[in-house]
């Protein structure tokens, strides 16, 4: 796609798609082709998988820890609810 379709697609500016493209051009995962007065991107997504696999060991770790603190919320959560309301004695 050219810079102008990929824009109409945000609702930014026509140059805060130009600074995200360079961005995404450095890490190599955009390609641009000059192609007379447009400028055409193309996205090479490959080394994503990298990314992905390096990432994988920290997810599988934090979908555990979130897991361990959901299911000590519903305990507390039961106990709270299984506790019978004591009212409170004024005193004399």
């Amino acid at each position: 796609m050219n810079l102008n379709a990929i824009a109409e697609n945000f609702s930014v500016s026509r140059p805060a798609i130009s600074q995200h493209i360079k961005v995404l051009t450095e890490c190599g995962l955009v390609i641009i082709r000059q192609q007379g007065r447009e400028r055409y991107c193309e996205a090479k997504l490959g080394q994503l998988g990298q990314v992905a696999s390096w990432i994988e060991p920290y997810r599988k770790e934090w979908e555990h820890q979130f897991s361990a603190l959901d299911h000590l919320l519903d305990q507390l959560q039961s106990k709270s609810k299984s506790k019978p309301k004591t009212k409170k004695r004024k005193r004399p």
